[in-house]
């Protein structure tokens, strides 16, 4: 089975890659994501096993619950602490560093070992405040797996260690008291920012939460109207909206009518009239107008709820680009270690003294930093499948939000992608066969079949009773209607051909009675408002693959621009030509909306599914668009190069900041220049790589 858990306790990329590696050793695969503080595990043994294997790798766990995310008491907890550390760590400073500043201080400072114990006392609370880091990182570096909280643990503990003991062996002796003091606090402050940038994160899925009402009005068992939670909303059960009411499940209006806002789910800006028979749908909310609806999907069978889990589940899976980032952050702290062990020792074999050598390597420990390496892809992706959610755009995982901005070829389907996907019968040709038509079409849900359903039926068409009847996918139907065999559909299926309606842009519908020409319909399909701009807008290779015959799929195509098309195509010869392009060493994105689409978007390297389209479809799609409308195409293409630009950059700073930090930290800049960067300096160095690219990553909260 599939499950998404919480892990608690996970202070870099460190920890996430231990409780990767420990509930791999029982799970079949396993992602785990620091931003979000989740896991998600494929596994055949317990629930329980995959609960203690990250129990006992050191950190919590318990079964993900779509919840609002408030990180209000942890950011409390953080800034009382950071406040009081700074309590105590300015007058800590004052006494370590103030007979270098241009007041006179106390003479009994003055004297060496009172001026220490001084120093101790005001350590000792710092050293309480933010003991976490040294339970936690201890208690990492004794189970081998070292971890930032290491780093740091290590850092400040030697500092404090040495300080006491050069206080009460030697008569005079430079103390790192301050130091130690001044490390925890820094990195405190870092994680306080850090911690109040992730909540920012998140706003976007507390957003779509915040769009279910926790009260709605349904009217009980004897008709009268009764308030009720709405998580209590059974399906079946009639809801009744007014004026400025938020719409708390899917539903069918069955009275009534309104003006409903959809652009909290979908993006549309424009209100939608709802009348009787009307589907509306959860999060929206009537404008204006009195309805009642009938329920038909509640709890997490919800539009909002489905669209709530999609962008959680893409905020926790891995984009390809944070691999190289694992990787590297498996063996990071081990090796940060092993340098500053180096740099100590060469720098005592070099005869520069045990104050240098030790002031360089405990640089090195604090200014390492890999949690900025950690959170560089996954505060990017979680911003931006939050913010493709505001605008209707809704991305099931990390990876099709990467792949999407990577792609240089899209293919589209025609009937309800391209065009509105509503036909229409606007010529007939041949015998009046309204009944037998309507018998046949009445076979398929086919868009085509349905517009000369339509068609018929407003001309009075009664349905027959048949023998046999078969939808034969791609092609038509064949019947057998009193004892004759009857077919409808397309040149393969019935041997006819009519280039006059397709030059017209028409599709045309043959109908045979055993194996003889009677009758064609003429079926037109509406190009979609704003396809032919969206196609300009992409600026990539284009095509477009129908069932539809040749001289129809050239019309339509030379109207939107689509730069090739292939006609005539079965859904396996539209995944078929995917394959055939990815060999060609094309990234494919497919855009489709119906049953038939399934194949070629699941074969695409990205599939993009129309809102409008087919459940199947939309199963199907690693993207998809709340809205029908081709522009969203190219909201989710900016949306997905401006995510990977954005990760790039992250990449680049916490790599350029640890490739620069750590030899300028190991003192390489010192034999030519002088420069040494004292560890109270390298601490906010540290704190400050991680802010900054969560800051860098919110900077996608403002695209457009």
């Amino acid at each position: 089975m599939k499950q998404k858990f919480s892990v608690s306790g996970m202070s870099c990329a460190v920890c996430s890659g231990r409780v990767e590696k420990a509930v791999a050793a029982v799970a079949d695969s396993v992602s785990v994501n620091l931003l979000s503080g989740t896991m998600t595990a494929e596994y055949s043994c317990s629930t329980e096993e995959i609960i203690a294997a990250v129990v006992n790798a050191g950190y919590g766990c318990e079964i993900f619950t779509i919840k609002r995310s408030d990180n209000s008491a942890e950011i409390r907890e953080m800034k009382r602490r950071l406040i009081f550390s700074f309590v105590f760590l300015i007058p800590l400073m004052f006494v370590a560093m103030g007979h270098m500043l241009p007041i006179p201080m106390p003479q009994f400072l003055h004297n060496y070992r009172i001026n220490g114990i001084i120093q101790i006392v005001l350590l000792i609370p710092i050293l309480i405040l933010n003991r976490k880091f040294f339970t936690v990182g201890f208690k990492a570096l004794f189970t081998l797996s070292p971890n930032m909280d290491s780093l740091v643990a290590i850092g400040s503990a030697a500092s404090a260690v040495y300080s006491i003991a050069a206080l009460f062996l030697y008569s005079a002796h430079s103390l790192y008291f301050e130091s130690s003091g001044m490390i925890l606090t820094l990195i405190t402050l870092g994680k306080f920012l850090e911690t109040k940038s992730k909540g920012k994160t998140k706003e976007a899925v507390n957003k779509l939460i915040d769009l279910t009402p926790e009260k709605s009005t349904v009217l009980d068992g004897e008709g009268r109207e009764t308030e009720i939670p709405s998580s209590e909303i059974r399906e079946g059960q009639t809801v009744v909206i007014k004026p400025g009411t938020r719409i708390p499940v899917d539903g069918t209006v069955i009275s009534g009518s309104g003006d409903v806002d959809q652009s909290a789910v979908t993006g549309e800006s424009i209100p939608i009239t709802v009348t009787e028979g009307d589907s509306v749908i959860s999060g929206t909310v009537n404008k204006n107008g009195n309805f009642r609806f009938r329920a038909t999907q509640v709890g997490a069978e919800t539009t909002l709820a489905r669209i709530i889990e999609m962008v959680e589940t893409a905020s926790s899976t891995k984009a390809p680009a944070q691999r190289m980032a694992d990787r590297i952050a498996a063996v990071f702290v081990p090796t940060v270690m092993a340098i500053a062990v180096i740099t100590f020792t060469v720098w005592m074999i070099l005869g520069s003294g045990f104050e240098f050598a030790f002031t360089t390597g405990i640089s090195v420990l604090v200014i390492s930093c890999p949690c900025a390496l950690g959170l560089a892809t996954p505060v990017a992706i979680m911003v931006a499948t939050g913010k493709g959610a505001e605008n209707g755009l809704l991305f099931k995982d990390a990876a099709a939000l990467e792949t999407l901005g990577r792609s240089d070829t899209f293919v589209f389907d025609k009937t309800g992608t391209v065009t509105e996907g509503t036909p229409t019968v606007t010529e007939v040709k041949g015998e009046d066969i309204t009944d037998i038509a309507y018998t046949l079409e009445n076979i398929s849900e086919h868009p085509l079949s349905r517009a000369v359903c339509d068609y018929c039926r407003e001309r009075g068409g009664k349905l027959l009773e048949t023998e046999r009847g078969e939808y034969v996918i791609g092609r038509g139907i064949i019947a057998v209607i009193n004892g004759d065999e009857y077919r409808a559909g397309n040149k393969a299926l019935t041997g006819v051909d009519d280039e006059e309606f397709a030059r017209r842009g028409m599709t045309p519908i043959f109908f045979t009675k055993n194996g003889k020409h009677i009758a064609t319909f003429g079926v037109s399909d509406v190009i979609r408002e704003g396809a032919k701009e969206a196609i300009e807008l992409l600026d990539a290779d284009t095509v477009m693959i129908t069932g539809d015959n040749e001289l129809t799929a050239a019309e339509v195509v030379k109207k939107v621009g689509i730069r090739d098309y292939i006609a005539g195509a079965l859904p396996g010869d539209k995944a078929d030509k995917i394959e055939e392009l990815k060999t060609k060493g094309k990234t494919v994105a497919m855009i489709g909306d119906g049953i038939n689409d399934a194949p070629a978007l699941t074969v695409a390297d990205v599939g993009i599914a129309v809102g409008a389209g087919s459940d199947i479809a939309i199963e199907s799609a690693d993207v998809v668009l709340m809205s029908s409308s081709l522009g969203d195409v190219v909201k989710a293409v900016r949306l997905s190069r401006a995510t990977l630009r954005n990760i790039r950059e992250n990449l680049f700073w916490a790599f350029f900041y640890n490739c620069l930090g750590i030899p300028v930290a190991a003192g390489v800049l010192y034999p030519l220049f002088g420069i040494t960067l004292d560890p109270m300096i390298a601490a906010a160095a540290m704190s400050f790589s991680s802010v900054t690219v969560v800051l860098n990553a919110l900077r996608l909260r403002k695209f457009k």
